[in-house]
């Protein structure tokens, strides 16, 4: 008897529906797949076999081939196998067949329970869009698969649950589970000692998104300030998070109870990792490290330890906010529209800029550290912080630093401000503005542009750094809710552009 339903393959971050059919033919008892199966889908045999009979079911020794269509292209994961397994059970008269098949995902165990799988919300996107009501999905993915209002969600927990909501006898799954904006887990800048102009920096960054460099000697807290900048960003809007949901979750690091991320991710990859794992690839392209980081912060600490291969890949995704994998299973393009925060030592013992500490490197050796961070990173970087240790009055005050909502407060009201500039163009923020944008909304005053100009001419600005400081200047004007650029904003914009100065040896 031939029996069908429905299921989904991923395809980059997006769904592709796959209709599953099982016929039994004549021949020796046997258990084919065809269409393009992946290893994991040929090694679900024997999972599918057994699930079923633990379950209190037959799995007849006939002869069953199963197709998965569209055959041409390649099938992975296994979030087939609970399709599979139902569509056997109706084939052979064991459950009622369905003339209108409920899709369906999920992993078996080998005594019937369902295992969660990836990419829940992109398929429950693409059911959605295709015009489908139902969705049946392990017990562990309902949070993120009810995010999707108008199709209603069928959490089952064991193939028993299945037949049951095949036959009317679940409801649909109503509860809805976010990320808590004002979550107890994110740090805050409240506990921070000192450090006012790496906060500035940071502020001011955050609110036009630009790419931010800390400078400073080991242990002066770079990364601890790095780890607060989610806790001074806004929260995502609906598309965003739903967006950002979908990279997590076909990358498979969807916390299990949590349906909508809220919050900007952090991602911080470690200095050793391969450039695959940065911007993604492998065998069936996946996403990286700079597609998990979008719509929040990549972090990247010790950033002189990176591969030098790896840094030169960063080149596409900060200028395209996107990064095209290609391998010989296919061509994927992801998403990578983040916030570039590094951090590095100034020098090799790291103690260059250092007030008590005097440095022990040589000029030349000072030379050749500066040129690892310059060449790939600080013509993409807006805004350079020294980051200097903080003196031990400071350390020992136990009042308590401006709270990260304080400076969050700050930083929505840029944002709103930056949102009302660019309504008619595509561009959110400052960072983002081109040439052109810049002309049109960064206009400064005669007196102004002559100190600019001199400006320019004594620190050897070059054309992309000049851009650069209009963009941070915007930014700055922005938070003082400012129209006009003033030379303060210049000045303060110009002193975080030092890094080329301060390694000029």
């Amino acid at each position: 008897m031939l029996s069908h339903t429905v299921s989904l393959a991923l395809y980059g971050i997006n769904a592709v529906k796959v209709e599953i059919e099982v016929d039994i033919i004549k021949g020796l008892p046997n258990f084919t797949i065809v269409g393009l199966p992946d290893s994991v889908i040929r090694e679900s045999k024997d999972r599918i076999r057994s699930a079923i009979e633990n379950s209190g079911y037959e799995f007849p020794p006939k002869n069953f081939i199963v197709n998965l269509a569209p055959a041409g292209f390649k099938k992975q994961g296994a979030n087939f196998d609970l399709p599979i397994a139902i569509t056997i059970l109706q084939s052979t008269g064991q459950i009622g067949c369905n003339l209108e098949p409920i899709p369906m995902v999920g992993e078996l165990s080998l005594d019937g329970r369902i295992k969660p799988v990836k990419g829940v919300i992109s398929m429950a996107i693409a059911l959605y869009k295709l015009g489908y009501k139902k969705f049946i999905v392990p017990f562990n993915n309902r949070y993120e698969a009810s995010v999707i209002d108008g199709i209603d969600i069928f959490p089952v927990e064991n193939i028993k649950m299945v037949v049951d909501s095949l036959n009317g006898r679940l409801t649909p799954f109503k509860e809805k589970s976010f990320y808590d904006e004002n979550s107890d887990d994110i740090y805050d800048f409240k506990d921070v000692k000192g450090q006012e102009s790496a906060k500035r920096g940071l502020e001011i960054a955050a609110a036009g998104r630009h790419n931010i460099l800390l400078y400073g000697a080991p242990g002066s807290g770079k990364t601890m300030l790095a780890k607060r900048i989610p806790s001074i960003l806004p929260p995502l809007d609906m598309e965003k998070a739903i967006e950002t949901t979908m990279i997590h979750s076909i990358s498979g690091v969807l916390p299990e109870k949590e349906g909508l991320i809220k919050i900007p991710p952090f991602r911080s990859p470690h200095h050793s990792a391969s450039e695959a794992a940065v911007v993604g690839g492998g065998v069936n392209p996946g996403a990286g490290e700079v597609s998990l980081a979008h719509n929040g912060i990549l972090f990247l600490d010790e950033f002189v330890e990176f591969q030098n291969n790896v840094i030169q890949a960063l080149r596409q995704p900060l200028e395209d906010k996107e990064i095209t994998v290609a391998r010989a299973a296919g061509t994927v393009t992801f998403p990578a529209d983040f916030m570039l925060v590094a951090a590095s030592n100034p020098c090799q013992c790291g103690y260059l800029f250092d007030e008590d500490i005097e440095c022990t490197c040589p000029e030349q050796k000072i030379y050749k550290y500066y040129h690892k961070i310059a060449g790939p990173i600080v013509d993409r970087i807006d805004i350079e912080v020294l980051v200097n240790r903080v003196p031990y009055k400071d350390l020992i005050d136990y009042c308590e630093s401006e709270p990260s909502r304080n400076i969050k407060t700050r930083v929505l009201t840029a944002v709103e401000i930056q949102k009302r500039r660019f309504s008619e163009t595509n561009i959110l923020f400052n960072s983002r503005m081109s040439n052109s944008e810049i002309r049109r909304f960064c206009k400064i005053s005669s007196d102004d542009e002559l100190f600019f100009e001199d400006a320019v001419k004594k620190l050897h600005i070059s054309a992309r750094t000049f851009f650069k400081i209009l963009k941070v200047s915007r930014t700055i004007a922005d938070l003082d809710n400012s129209q006009n650029l003033e030379r303060r904003h210049l000045l303060e914009a110009i002193s975080y552009k030092n890094l080329y100065r301060n390694y000029r040896v």
